[in-house]
């Protein structure tokens, strides 16, 4: 594998403040682009590093004081590459050491033969040529390489050594999209990805949705997780409408895999309406809330905190049936109750007024047929992954409260599981993993209650019961800083705001360079990707969501097959199956 031509030297630099590199006469700096991926070749070592910043030098300061005028281009080619230059800074992210032509290069020793040793290394370095093994070892860097260091664009063969390739049969490898400069895929390691909580962020308009919906094409296409997803806006089941001038829809997830996942709704008309097949009815009963779900409502229901303790005391009298009673009450035996058990009038008739919001939602029944959270249940066990449609109960009091219900029971489900697992080390004990997927994570995460919520247990326990998140966020800063450090892998478009942008980096060591290149990121299909499933910080080109994303990672031949095929398919398999 030949390096190419050089771009520039190595002048200068640290571990910790990057390299600088001088460019060459002959390369234009408009060439070099923040996120650009190049390579250093050093005496021993070969570095991958980012290129995070562009400047421009001169030799002199009088040439700044009395520059040539632009029609000058003879005085202005006379000054390019001596008197005016580019420079570049670069992260270095890691580091190989191939072995040279004619064999490994052996340790320097001290004295006379350490020092033959460097020089015979230094004479080779001009004709250094590394090898293609793909067995290679990646390391984290600890070093820097040398002055006047040549630096190279990054290859085809670089990258498939660092990110690896989809059709690897050893990892369950996902092509999230391509460098801003070269057309070779950027894998993630979907096994490490599912193993940890994640994030997706950005800006309101940047795709978020669209790299959510990669994302649980490639876990679902891999098997790495089931996945259960809150669906607040109705686009990851079905459809979803398309950003751009002109009207028009995408395909969800039960389009692309239509035996491998379930829409239910929380909304039956509306899920009617928009032309959604097979969905299934989702109900929740009062006799399945309880005071925590109560409390992390208490915003959108306007509750003191006075009313979420009375609320334990209704709680401790009546039992599961706590709200029922509750709205069935008069003034008169609210006072009885207050005079019994030391309870507060007003607040308990407060939380009376404000929990009658209750019944205007669609999904709420005082009693239901069957369970349906242990039926979402069933299907997450039988392997399918979930979609939880709002429809027009798509409020955040509902999205909230639905959410965490159903969260709570799966994960105590998931708890119970894992324990048996633990003591028995079956492997036919050991749970699927699970991927729980909420929006407006903010809401859950908050620093005031994430201590008392679902979402913050699981996010700190990480996969010590099999079950993680996917946050989709555009305020990572409203998430509390505690949660934040345990995201194990990042995927975030561009960001503004300066708190938003700090709180990425929360726990993520040499993050000031990467600061500026997220900062710089296009406001369309363009993330910066970091953290547990990724060796490397990497900037992506985001992979198409189209016609040719479809036919690579569906169940379906969608050139061959009509929508009225496929669910006749769908049907015969659910049949199958028993549902």
């Amino acid at each position: 594998m030949t390096l190419g031509q050089p771009l520039g030297s190595v002048t200068q630099g640290s571990l910790t403040g990057g390299l600088e590199v001088r460019l060459h006469p002959d390369i234009l700096v408009e060439d070099m682009r923040v996120g650009k991926f190049l390579v250093v070749q050093g005496v021993r070592s070969r570095f991958f590093c980012m290129l995070t910043d562009v400047a421009l030098g001169t030799a002199n300061q009088r040439i700044i004081a009395n520059p040539p005028s632009w029609e000058d281009t003879f005085l202005r080619e006379i000054l390019a590459g001596s008197g005016t230059y580019g420079t570049i800074t670069l992260a270095p992210m890691l580091m190989f050491t191939p072995p040279l032509e004619g064999g490994e290069m052996g340790e320097l020793g001290d004295g006379e033969n350490g020092r033959d040793s460097k020089s015979q290394n230094l004479s080779s370095l001009a004709s250094f040529q590394p090898q293609t093994s793909t067995t290679m070892e990646l390391m984290p860097v600890k070093t820097i390489p040398s002055h006047f260091s040549q630096v190279y664009d990054a290859s085809v063969e670089d990258f498939r050594r660092v990110f690896g390739w989809e059709d690897d049969p050893q990892r369950k490898n996902f092509s999230i999209g391509k460098p801003l400069d070269m057309d070779v895929p950027v894998c993630l390691d979907l096994n490490r990805f599912v193993e940890r909580s994640n994030g997706v962020f950005g800006k309101s308009g940047t795709g978020k949705s669209f790299l959510t919906r990669l994302l649980l094409a490639g876990t679902i296409r891999k098997n790495a997780a089931v996945n259960l997803i809150f669906d607040m806006h109705s686009e990851y089941g079905w459809e979803a409408v398309s950003e751009g001038k002109q009207f028009s829809t995408v395909k969800g997830l039960k389009q692309l895999f239509p035996n491998k996942v379930e829409v239910y709704t929380l909304d039956p008309e509306s899920t009617k309406r928009r032309g959604v097949p097979h969905a299934q009815e989702l109900y929740l009963s009062y006799d399945q809330i309880e005071v925590e779900d109560i409390k992390l409502c208490s915003r959108d229901l306007g509750l003191s905190d006075a009313s979420i303790d009375n609320a334990n005391i209704l709680f401790a009298e009546f039992g599961k049936s706590w709200i029922l009673q509750l709205l069935s009450m008069t003034n008169e035996e609210i006072k009885l109750l207050c005079e019994e058990k030391r309870g507060h009038q007003g607040s308990i008739t407060a939380l009376q007024r404000k929990l009658f919001r209750l019944e205007n939602l669609k999904y709420m029944r005082a009693a239901c047929p069957h369970n349906y959270v242990n039926q979402v249940l069933r299907s997450l066990e039988a392997g399918k992954n979930v979609v939880i449609e709002f429809g027009s109960q798509s409020d955040m009091l509902s999205y909230m409260l639905v959410t965490n219900m159903i969260t709570r029971r799966i994960h105590q489900h998931y708890v119970s599981k894992a324990e048996k697992f633990l003591q028995t080390k079956n492997p036919n004990d050991k749970p699927t993993q699970l991927m729980i997927t909420i929006e407006e994570a903010h809401r859950f995460l908050d620093p005031a209650i994430v201590q008392s919520t679902i979402f913050g247990t699981i996010a700190r326990e990480m996969r010590k019961y099999f079950v993680t998140l996917l946050v989709v966020d555009q305020r990572p800063s409203g998430i509390d800083n505690e949660v934040m450090s345990q995201i194990g892998t990042r995927v975030t478009a561009l960001l503004n705001d300066e708190k938003d942008i700090d709180a990425i980096f929360t726990g993520v060591a040499g993050a000031g360079a990467l600061k500026s290149v997220l900062a710089k990121l296009d406001s369309k299909q363009q993330a910066l990707i970091l953290g547990h499933a990724v060796p490397m910080p990497v900037v992506v080109r985001t992979r198409p969501y189209d016609s040719v994303f479809y036919q690579e990672i569906g169940d379906v031949a969608w050139e061959e097959k009509s929508d009225e095929e496929v669910f006749a398919a769908a049907e015969l398999a659910k049949a199958d199956l028993g549902f």
